[in-house]
């Protein structure tokens, strides 16, 4: 018997046989004239607007092109591929240690050219030391009472950080101010974590922009997130792994990455900002 979907993944299904539902209604068919048009019989139209059955790539085209509403077909068909990972849990991936979830990303990590990334909580990945990855892990192992493999964890997230000097990728990065203030590990920690900003500033594949606290902002802070090329959004929660990969969802966050980007200051006035965070730390 197949397991039960999460509830998260039924709550993905059942949108996406509500929008099914409204496309048809939109069309003035009935499910009887659709499942004609689509060369199904009548109940697996019930089955799919009811979200029993979750429709095939197929079946969303021809149900599009039944209510011509071709349009929609693209959106719909990634929202129904997303469906089935949309949320992965934490405590999934972690069961067998970190060490996996790192390495579970480095096949994504070396096929991406442009990162866009936020984080309004801690330095991401890609530019975290070995001591600050490594108090991060800890917590997070002891937070979820995961197997302690945080070692390796820390080897494999260095390993796959090592993109950030090869090949032709691009990291545009944008960090809240309290990011620099967050004390993850101990004052040497945090002292060399902020020194390793300040030197990663100056790679050539590298943006790197802090929101100020006082800056006048043209939207809000929000939880963190990376979006991989234009084809994907990573943005992580307490509980779950949110991948989105739905164009219009992917062009959301790019829209709420380029606001954030505006509110952030690069260069010296970041810098300084940097400068701060270490001097607060005597």
């Amino acid at each position: 018997m197949s397991p039960h979907p999460s509830s998260s993944v039924q709550r993905a299904r059942e949108a996406l046989a509500a929008r099914l539902r409204e496309i048809r209604l939109d069309a003035g068919l009935t499910k009887r004239e659709l499942a004609a048009r689509c060369s199904w019989h009548e109940s697996k139209s019930g089955r799919i607007e009811n979200a029993r059955t979750p429709p095939s790539d197929e079946d969303i085209r021809a149900w599009c092109e039944a209510c011509e509403a071709f349009d929609q077909a693209p959106d719909l068909i990634a929202a129904n591929r997303q469906s089935a990972e949309m949320y992965v849990e934490w405590r999934r991936l972690q069961r067998t240690g970190l060490r996996r979830l790192q390495e579970s990303g480095a096949n994504l990590y070396e096929r991406t050219r442009q990162f866009r990334v936020y984080c309004s909580d801690v330095v991401p990945g890609f530019l975290q030391t070995p001591g600050y990855a490594t108090a991060l892990l800890k917590s997070i192992a002891t937070f979820r009472g995961t197997p302690d493999d945080v070692t390796e964890a820390v080897e494999a997230r260095m390993r796959r950080n090592s993109v950030i000097h090869q090949g032709d990728h691009r990291f545009a990065i944008v960090l809240e101010e309290s990011v620099l203030r967050h004390r993850i590990g101990d004052a040497e920690t945090m002292a060399a974590q902020l020194g390793h900003l300040l030197s990663v500033m100056a790679l050539p594949s590298v943006s790197l922009g802090v929101i100020p606290f006082a800056a006048e902002r043209g939207i809000w802070p929000m939880a963190t997130f990376t979006v991989f090329d234009d084809a994907r959004v990573h943005a992580d929660s307490l509980d779950a792994a949110a991948t989105h990969v739905r164009p219009s969802t992917v062009t959301l966050y790019a829209r709420a990455f380029d606001r954030l980007s505006a509110s952030a200051v690069r260069g010296a006035a970041a810098r300084s900002l940097i400068a701060a965070a270490l001097d607060a730390l005597d």
